[in-house]
């Protein structure tokens, strides 16, 4: 353990070093395919619904957005080489409204996702108090007595619905519980906050349905469903290229179908990052960036196809969940170099590295979700203590 150790700091220390205007030009590059994709979709918003093409482009657009380039430059994984501060983890998309709709607008508030992703969920990988564990988040699917079928639809249901309905309410309610630590207020709760339990009010005081409304879900509501439709309504007017409220119908069913598709996109390739039965979970938490932590890194999460640009980014660069967990703050293109050694590394101190076709992890994970299956449990007498 002591050797894995260090090979993993001495692995990660080599690639953050050799990060410079390569991982930039990458980024950009990145950029650029996604703004096509808003574009591309934005163009062409008024155009029926039955004809797909806008929804989808659009919905490509924000998952983009999110899991690549708002996902690793709010880890700092670009931190070191990207020196005008526009991509800097304390500044993307912080602060203020303007700077959320600039940098990246989503259902999620953004600060309230870099408590529940970057802190919670990495330092507390697979272990009960993870926010992002399914076998615990769907509990109430797992042991419900209906037909497997009907499971599956409601796994189904969830795909479609789940960072409105569930990501966005949770990531809030942490941020919450972090304001209120910051303050020395006790803010125990560990049932997850969705939207039906903000609507029902059953949940704790200290958080709001209006807050949420106000400050996490309701502006991004109001731009994408009626501010970022609203030039199909005006412009046709003005140049009397046809129907206006009908193009402008048909511009919110296509922001309404590039959601429930970006909902769908980002479940497969997010959700199915550290479930199957092949994937561990743990019993006690460890110490952070021990060999303790580098081996659950990996055994707690799994791998997809990888390694050209054009893969990576339909798998919105999820398909390196390994060599994130190890080494968050690092760039899209560092993990591309660092994949083939860690398989290496893997390889040679016996330690299993899960890679599979998405849609099967896709199976996997919804046989968790069901009760269908189950996660392995890490036993006890295998963890090292010594780095606990």
């Amino acid at each position: 353990m002591p050797a894995f150790e260090a090979e993993v700091r001495d692995l990660g220390d080599r690639l953050l070093k050799g990060q410079g205007p390569d991982d930039v030009a990458h980024l950009n590059k990145i950029i650029m395919w996604s703004t096509l994709c808003s574009l591309t979709g934005t163009l062409l918003l008024g155009l029926p619904v039955w004809t797909l093409l806008p929804a989808f482009a659009l919905s490509v657009g924000i998952t983009s957005r999110w899991t690549m380039i708002a996902h690793h430059t709010c880890h700092g994984g670009y931190d070191n080489c990207e020196t005008g501060g526009r991509f800097n983890r304390f500044k993307f998309a912080v602060g203020s409204l303007w700077r959320r709709y600039f940098d990246w607008f989503d259902w999620m508030l953004p600060e309230a996702w870099n408590v529940e992703h970057n802190n919670l969920h990495h330092y507390r990988l697979g272990e009960v108090d993870d926010p992002d564990l399914v076998e615990e988040n769907l509990a109430s699917l797992r042991s419900a007595k209906v037909p497997v079928f009907v499971k599956y639809l409601g796994v189904l249901s969830f795909m479609v619905s789940w960072k409105w309905l569930y990501y966005a309410p949770n990531t809030y309610k942490t941020l919450k519980q972090a304001e209120r630590k910051r303050k020395g207020k006790e803010c125990v709760c560990t049932e997850q906050l969705t939207l039906y339990s903000l609507l029902s009010g059953e949940h704790p005081d200290w958080v709001s349905l209006k807050e949420f409304v106000l400050r996490v879900a309701g502006p991004y509501f109001i731009y994408r469903f009626i501010l970022f439709p609203l030039p199909w309504l005006l412009i046709p007017a003005f140049f009397n290229i046809g129907n206006p409220l009908t193009l402008y119908w048909n511009a919110i069913l296509n922001c309404m179908l590039a959601d429930t598709f970006a909902n769908v996109h980002s479940f497969i390739i997010v959700v199915t990052n550290h479930a199957g039965n092949d994937i561990y979970r743990f019993t006690t938490p460890c110490r952070p960036k021990s060999a303790t932590f580098f081996l659950r890194q990996i055994v707690g999460s799994t791998d997809y196809p990888a390694g050209t640009d054009m893969v990576d980014f339909w798998h919105g660069w999820l398909n390196y969940q390994i060599e994130h967990h190890l080494w968050p703050n690092l760039s899209m293109l560092s993990y591309q170099r660092a994949m083939p050694e860690v398989k290496l590394l893997c390889a040679k101190y016996h330690i299993p590295y899960v890679q599979e076709n998405v849609f099967w992890r896709l199976k996997k994970t919804a046989d968790i979700a069901i009760g269908l299956e189950n996660m392995r449990v890490f036993p006890l007498e295998w963890e090292n203590i010594e780095s606990k």
